[in-house]
């Protein structure tokens, strides 16, 4: 969530592109602004443009903060700029105020891959949300901090399943991950997969989505996470090597269908997340002693609110009747308040810089979302109304 490029020779390739391509669209908008920036009389806020090329390149770097963050689920991808409101910090940049319309890759957040390497889910199987995010952003010292953010999401076929039938009548449905089907179907797919495995033997985590469909038979659908089997068939045990029981350490996708006639065919392919150990080089080591240094000096400091703090809710399922009842604003509740004085408080950031200074952000709270640009919310990658948030 932190990146400082003070030393941009030794920034890995993938993040320093993205990182080069926010800060220098930023540096170029103080020059060319397509659009005057207006700033209401009662608020300190600045109402940024979400269709503008500067906005959308920081956007893509909230959420790509807010993915690194993430510990399970998928990767979402940025589906549409809703909102983005910036305060200028006296000195120290700007605090911004995003919130953005996301969308569910097939990507799990494990695999730590950009989510613009990964693909949107299918409007049948598409899991569809909003996120709240502060961003700050010091353009002269290029450091770019994600101090906070809070995401609602809820799947697409649980909102419209009518909708979605009537467009696509034999899509497989989504089916609850209790059901013995997707268990037997994770299991015997994953037989399959360690029958064919020639580098070790692995065993079921967790089940993370299932699906059923009816064409010549039944048809189930499943995605799970897989993790290092203790029980090795090969001849690798003998050689001394010794699986880790560190977490899932990849994702499969499997299949068990059954025609007429009771056979089964079962079909598996899985992929191995990257190791998540990787030797501490130019931004990464460069981040972690200035948070060895804020963690050594947190006492003396003492600040609060000012470690990262994130979440990522499933609200649960309605029928088409009951979506029709709900709120809007009710249906897609997200909140994100650091502080809930009108007239704001501190927020302690001394350990993004150098030196002995105490450096503070002053925090707002969040703006209400109808406090926007003319063209706000922006255009949407996917733009069917079963995938927007109201």
């Amino acid at each position: 969530q932190l990146h400082l490029l003070n030393h941009p020779g030794l920034v890995p390739h993938r993040m320093g592109l993205l990182l080069l391509l926010v800060l220098g669209t930023l540096a170029v908008s103080c020059t060319t602004t397509s659009v005057p920036l207006k700033v209401p009389s009662h608020l300190p806020f600045l109402l940024r443009g979400c269709n503008d090329a500067d906005m959308l390149a920081v956007a893509a770097s909230v959420l790509q903060g807010i993915n690194n963050d993430l510990k399970e689920g998928y990767v979402m991808s940025l589906n549409r700029v809703s909102a983005v409101q910036e305060h200028r910090q006296d000195g120290l940049g700007s605090l911004f105020y995003f919130t953005l319309d996301v969308l569910h890759t097939n990507c799990h957040v494990l695999s730590k891959k950009p989510w613009r390497d990964c693909e949107e889910r299918h409007l049948h199987e598409q899991v569809y949300g909003k996120c709240k995010a502060l961003y700050y952003v010091n353009r002269p010292l290029r450091i770019l901090y994600l101090p906070a953010y809070n995401c609602t999401l809820r799947p697409a076929s649980t909102v419209s399943r009518r909708k979605i039938w009537r467009m696509c009548p034999d899509c497989p449905s989504p089916i609850n991950l209790s059901d013995p089907k997707v268990l037997e179907t994770a299991t015997e797919t994953l037989a399959k997969f360690n029958e064919d495995s020639k580098s070790g033997q692995y065993s079921l985590v967790k089940v993370t989505r299932a699906s059923h469909q009816w064409d010549f038979g039944p048809s189930y659908f499943v995605e799970y996470l897989i993790k290092e089997s203790p029980d090795i068939k090969t001849e690798a045990s003998s050689s001394g090597y010794q699986p880790t029981d560190s977490g899932p350490v990849g994702i499969c996708r499997g299949s068990l269908s059954q025609s007429f006639e009771e056979k089964n065919f079962v079909d598996i392919n899985c992929d191995f997340f990257q190791s998540q150990l990787s030797p501490l080089k130019g931004e990464n080591l460069l981040f972690t002693r200035k948070f060895l240094f804020y963690q050594k000096n947190k006492s003396t400091h003492s600040p609060s609110k000012d470690v990262l703090s994130g979440s990522v809710q499933y609200l649960p399922e309605l029928d088409d009747e009951e979506s029709q009842e709900t709120d809007p604003a009710e249906a897609f509740p997200v909140h994100l308040d650091l502080t809930t004085n009108p007239q704001g408080e501190p927020l302690n950031v001394s350990f993004l810089f150098y030196g002995p200074m105490i450096k503070k952000l002053f925090v707002l709270p969040f703006p209400k979302e109808e406090q926007r640009f003319a063209e706000c919310p922006g255009n949407a990658s996917m733009s069917n109304p079963i995938v927007l948030p109201p």
